[in-house]
């Protein structure tokens, strides 16, 4: 199969969804396998270290809270990122922002390895971040140029399922990694990752956004046009509901590998299994999805993962309040929550994406991200404020995101429903 298969639409005609649709089945499968690389790549950034925290915290002599805050760091650097490199896709074409998004990745994955402070640790996890927005931003804004309507729903469930591969292996190999090494490996093979994703999209991603299709905004066009998102309930409907409800799992992300070696006793590489199952939920979830698509409606299928998802987080409280929780109990709980989240993400990502038109995809994608990371990674860090990460704090603040979420979408869905 040649790398040059993937064609996506090169002149400036639009085209029509059922041509979009129309593509060799081969075709698609490279399509995803390059964007889910691209994607996954950022993921890792996120999971590949966290089964080394401890092991961070005693070499940069740093609290936990410090270190946590290095994740929200990429978090925030993701958000800010996106904000940027989404409506610059959108002037310049999708492969240059990526390339040079990729190649600073790969940079400050290397510089990682020779961090001294937990201060520059933080800082440069900063930068990260922003250039690994690249790839995730990028790659939405990719299957907006060229699919529509279900046809994007199924396709974001395919790359779901080959991104969610990332935070269902990253700790799994970040955690034997550090059988073999010090956790500064972890950022030499995130830089081995970044490399072979620079080479996919060099040699096999074509431009997927025709130069007439492009559109040049000033500073204040681009302020404009977000706050005309800002108050699309279409848009902002589900981009808030996905936000939240990742901030419901990024807490679980954050938090659990404190929660389960000191509470539970867990060892790195036991965390590192645990965290792979329920990842393994999420990817289910997501399988389920792309079977309910064409039987169920998009709004339903993500009102059926939001709801799943409450009633799990309940049952966490619940767990912990009767001093039921243990690490089978709740490795089970999350591994509902988290097959319940596979339905959410790319429900959330479709009805607020296809709302707008392709010509600022780039940008609709932009605000998408930066809402999911900003507020997403900023409400997790809560779990580690008071007193350090213990259970307790982390289900509060699941269970609170997870309410705020299937709040925001009710109020939204009904008003947009009758504009």
């Amino acid at each position: 199969m040649s790398l040059t298969a993937v064609r996506p639409r090169t002149d400036a005609a639009p085209q029509t969804p059922t041509q979009r649709a129309d593509r060799p089945r081969r075709s698609v499968v490279l399509l995803v396998f390059i964007l889910g690389v691209l994607s996954a790549t950022s993921s890792l950034a996120t999971d590949l270290y966290l089964p080394a925290f401890p092991q961070i915290a005693d070499d940069l002599n740093a609290p936990e809270s410090q270190i946590q805050l290095t994740l929200t760091a990429v978090m925030v650097g993701l958000a800010l990122g996106q904000l940027v490199i989404g409506p610059l896709s959108d002037q310049l074409g999708r492969r240059k922002p990526l390339l040079v998004g990729i190649a600073a990745f790969t940079a400050t994955s290397l510089l990682c390895m020779v961090v001294q402070s937990a201060e520059v640790f933080t800082a440069v996890r900063f930068v990260q971040g922003l250039a690994a927005a690249a790839g995730m931003v990028i790659s939405r804004a990719v299957v907006r140029d060229t699919f529509d309507g279900e046809s994007a729903a199924k396709f974001f469930s395919r790359l779901v399922l080959l991104v969610g591969l990332a935070p269902m292996l990253g700790p799994l190999l970040g955690g034997q990694l550090l059988l073999i090494g010090p956790w500064q490996l972890i950022f030499a093979v995130l830089g081995a990752a970044g490399l072979a994703g620079f080479a996919l999209v060099f040699f096999g991603l074509p431009e997927s956004l025709p130069t007439g299709q492009r559109v040049r905004q000033e500073p204040k066009q681009m302020l404009r046009h977000f706050g005309r998102l800002v108050v699309d309930p279409r848009f902002i409907g589900p981009a808030l509901t996905m936000a939240l409800s990742f901030a419901m799992t990024f807490t679980y992300i954050s938090a659990f590998s404190f929660v389960s070696q000191e509470e539970f006793g867990a060892t790195p590489q036991q965390f590192s299994l645990i965290f792979g199952i329920n990842t393994l939920g999420m990817i289910l979830g997501n399988q389920v999805n792309a079977a309910l698509i064409g039987r169920m409606h998009t709004t339903r299928r993500l009102l059926l993962g939001l709801a799943g998802a409450l009633v799990s987080v309940a049952v966490l409280l619940a767990l912990h309040l009767t001093g039921l929780s243990g690490l089978v109990s709740v490795t089970a709980v999350l591994f509902v929550m988290m097959f319940c989240t596979g339905l959410i993400s790319p429900n959330a990502t479709t009805l607020a994406i296809v709302s707008q038109p392709a010509s600022s995809a780039g940008s609709a994608s932009a605000l998408l991200g930066t809402l999911q990371f900003a507020i997403g990674g900023t409400l997790a860090s809560a779990a580690g404020l008071h007193g350090g990460t213990t259970m307790a704090s982390m289900v509060l603040v699941m269970l609170v995101t997870g309410l705020a979420a299937a709040g925001v979408f009710a109020v939204t869905a009904a008003r947009g429903h009758t504009r």
